[in-house]
C-alpha cells in the first residue's frame, strides 16, 4: 500500500494547535451554545431550567456535566422542527432517520452549517489520505440519510473528482471503479464486502483496482475486519465516524499515517465518556458510551448527546485532539443472552481470525428466538465459496466453541452457502430478532 502520510502544509493550523489553545476555543464556543440553546430552543430552556442551571452558571468545560443530557426520545417528542434555533425559513436543509422505531428524528442545517459540515468532511477525508484531484467513488446512501451527501460536499469542498454512485447496482458499482479509476471509496464495511465479491464473481481481481483507500462509517467494524479489507483490495481501510442528530459524517476521522483510533475534531464538538447506567463522566481510557455537544452548530445545537455508542476517549497520536477507540458497539445493540452481554462485533472477531477466515466469510447475522422461557441465539454465517462441507462443518464447530470459551455462552452456528446472508446497501442489519412479541 502507498504511503499517504500529510506532507508540510497539508494540515489546518488548528490540527496541530495546542490542548491549551484548543481548550481555550471550546470554552468559548461551549458558553455561546449553551446561551444560544436557551435562547431559542423552549425543550432546553425547559431542561435546563428543570436541572438548575442558567447559561451564567456556565463558565468553563468542567460546568459541562451539570448540564442535561439530550436522547434520540428529545428528538421525536419535539419532532419534526422543535430544536431548531433559528427560523425554518433560515433552515436551507434537512435530514432525518428512517423513524423504522418509532417517529424520524429530523436535523436541520443553515447554510453556515453546511459549510461547517463540508470543511469536517474534508478534513476527514484528507486525514485518511485523499487529496485534492482525486476520485472518490461516493456509494454512501443519498437522500434523506446524512452519508451520501455529507461524503459528496466534503470531497468536493477537498477538491476531489467526486462519482456520486449511491448505493445498489452492485454490478455498476465494479463497473464503474474499472472504468472511472478512482482512488477512493466511501461506504458501509458490509457494502463494501458486497462489492468485492461481486468483483471476484466477475473475474476482477480486487487488489488489481486503483483504489488506494476505503473509508467506512455508518456502522461499528473491526480491526480484523480492516485486515480483511485491506488484504483483499491491497488498499488502506479507515474509519469515520459521525451521526446526523450531531451533524451527520464528519464528527471524527482515523488519521491513515497511525490507523490508532479517530481523532475527535475538538474545535467543532467536544466529547465526553459517559457510565451508561449511571451517567456518570469517566476519565479518559475507560469504557462508555459516547456523549457529544455540538459547537459551531447554528440551526439544531446539541447539549450532551447520548450516541449509545460504547468507546473511550484517548489522547491525541497523528493530531493534537483526542481520539476514540473503534466503536465496539451499540448499547441498543447489544444482545443479552441468558444473562451474558454480546455484541455482533465480537462474533465478528471470531469469524474473522486465522483458524476460521480462511473457511467462513465476514457475511453473518445473529438470529435471536425463544425455545419456551429461554432466549436462544443462532449465528448464520457463509462458509467461503472453495470451501468443502466437510470443512464448512468443522469451522461451523470451531465457531460455536470458540463463542463459548471468549464470550461464555453457548450458541448454535448454521454454516450457510455462499450468498445466502442477505446483503447490506447500506447499514448492515447484523441481529434478527425473530422472539415473538410479548
Amino acid at each position: 500500500m502507498r504511503d499517504l502520510s500529510p506532507r508540510p502544509g497539508d494540515l489546518e493550523p488548528i490540527e496541530t494547535a495546542s490542548v491549551d489553545e484548543i481548550r481555550s476555543l471550546q470554552t468559548t464556543r461551549l458558553l455561546e451554545t449553551v446561551r444560544r440553546a436557551y435562547e431559542h430552543v423552549p425543550h432546553y430552556r425547559r431542561a435546563l431550567d428543570a436541572a438548575g442551571v442558567h447559561p451564567d452558571d456556565v463558565r468553563g468545560l468542567d460546568d459541562l456535566a451539570r448540564l442535561p443530557f439530550t436522547t434520540k426520545a428529545d428528538l421525536r417528542d419535539n419532532y419534526p422542527f422543535g430544536m431548531f434555533a433559528v427560523p425554518r425559513t433560515d433552515v436551507v436543509r434537512l435530514h432525518a432517520s428512517s423513524g423504522t422505531t418509532g417517529k424520524p428524528t429530523v436535523v436541520g442545517y443553515t447554510r453556515d452549517d453546511v459549510e461547517t459540515w463540508a470543511t469536517v468532511v474534508a478534513r476527514s477525508i484528507r486525514a485518511a489520505g485523499g487529496r485534492r484531484g482525486h476520485v472518490l467513488h461516493n456509494a454512501y446512501g443519498y437522500g434523506l440519510f446524512t452519508g451520501g451527501l455529507g461524503a459528496h460536499y466534503g470531497a468536493e469542498r477537498l477538491g476531489c473528482t467526486v462519482v456520486p454512485v449511491s448505493g445498489g447496482m452492485t454490478e455498476r458499482q465494479v463497473q464503474l471503479i474499472q472504468d472511472f479509476e478512482p482512488d477512493l471509496i466511501m461506504v458501509t464495511p458490509s457494502y463494501m464486502l458486497a462489492i468485492v465479491d461481486e468483483m471476484e464473481r466477475q473475474g476482477v481481481d480486487p487488489r488489481s483496482t486503483s483504489l488506494q483507500v476505503g473509508i467506512f462509517g455508518a456502522e461499528p467494524w473491526t480491526n480484523d475486519m480492516r485486515r480483511e479489507m485491506e488484504q483483499r483490495l491491497d488498499m488502506h481501510a479507515v474509519d469515520i465516524y459521525g451521526l446526523s442528530e450531531v451533524i451527520g459524517p464528519g464528527v471524527a476521522s482515523e488519521c491513515v499515517e497511525t490507523k490508532d483510533g479517530l481523532t475527535v475534531w475538538e474545535d467543532h464538538f467536544y466529547p465526553e465518556v459517559v457510565d451508561p447506567v449511571t451517567g456518570t463522566v469517566l476519565p479518559d481510557g475507560e469504557e462508555g458510551e459516547l456523549v457529544l455537544t455540538s459547537l459551531t452548530k447554528q440551526a439544531m445545537p446539541v447539549l450532551r448527546y447520548r450516541t449509545r455508542d460504547l468507546t473511550r476517549m484517548l489522547p491525541g497520536t497523528a493530531r493534537t485532539m483526542r481520539r476514540i477507540e473503534k466503536i465496539t458497539g451499540r448499547t441498543d445493540d447489544m444482545i443479552i443472552l441468558r444473562g451474558v452481554n454480546l455484541f455482533p462485533t465480537q462474533i465478528e472477531e471470531l469469524i474473522l481470525t486465522p483458524a476460521l477466515s480462511e473457511v467462513l466469510s465476514p457475511h453473518f447475522q445473529c438470529r435471536l428466538e425463544r425455545e419456551g422461557t429461554l432466549d436462544s441465539m443462532t449465528v448464520v454465517v457463509e462458509h467461503r465459496p472453495t470451501t468443502t462441507p466437510a470443512d464448512a462443518a468443522r469451522a461451523g464447530d470451531d465457531l460455536r466453541r470458540l463463542v463459548k470459551a471468549t464470550i461464555g455462552v453457548s450458541v448454535a452456528v448454521d454454516v450457510v452457502a455462499p450468498e445466502t446472508v442477505e446483503r447490506s446497501l447500506g447499514k448492515m442489519r447484523r441481529i434478527v430478532d425473530a422472539r415473538p412479541r410479548r
